[in-house]
């Protein structure tokens, strides 16, 4: 593991496996920021991979995007248990226009890792969808992070 230097330059130990995660992450960001990679499905799924894969618990966020869709800022808004997170429309469109965003992508984990979108997911996905398009945000993709990812988009589900 990688080792790390505390604010004085001084060897603070060996970095926790979320630090490991929470840098990759970073780096993945870093290297899609100001690009069009965001529309590709597969960059996405790796992307939120980093950030949602080790969570122990359901977390949902948003992907806030340009109008080129490049990102603005990842945001995780619901926390839940280990097998729901309650999401709020209204929540997200708060946070969407905030951002200023022209377009967003859905996502979120399922601590089981079995990545199949329930019925919950896609009721939601609906009514987010409903909520965006009010304001004219386009929601471009749900991305469900398990073991392997499912993007609605590829799946003809919005």
């Amino acid at each position: 593991m990688k080792e790390r230097l505390n604010k004085h330059g001084v060897f603070a130990g060996p970095m926790t496996v979320g630090e490991v995660l929470e840098t990759a992450a970073s780096i993945v960001a870093e290297r899609f920021v100001d690009s069009d990679l965001y529309s590709n499905p597969n960059k996405v799924k790796e992307f939120l991979k980093f950030k949602l894969a080790p969570y122990e618990r359901e977390v949902f966020g948003v992907m806030m995007l340009n109008s080129q869709h490049a990102l603005i800022d990842f945001e995780e808004l619901f926390f839940g248990t280990v097998n729901m997170a309650s999401v709020y429309p209204r929540e997200i469109v708060k946070s969407v226009l905030q951002n200023n965003a022209a377009a967003v992508i859905l996502a979120h984990n399922h601590p089981s890792g079995e990545a199949e979108p329930s019925q919950a997911d896609k009721h939601i996905t609906q009514r987010i969808q409903k909520a965006l398009a009010l304001i004219d945000v386009e929601v471009l993709d749900h991305i469900v992070v398990g073991k392997k990812s499912v993007s609605f988009a590829e799946r003809g589900l919005l």
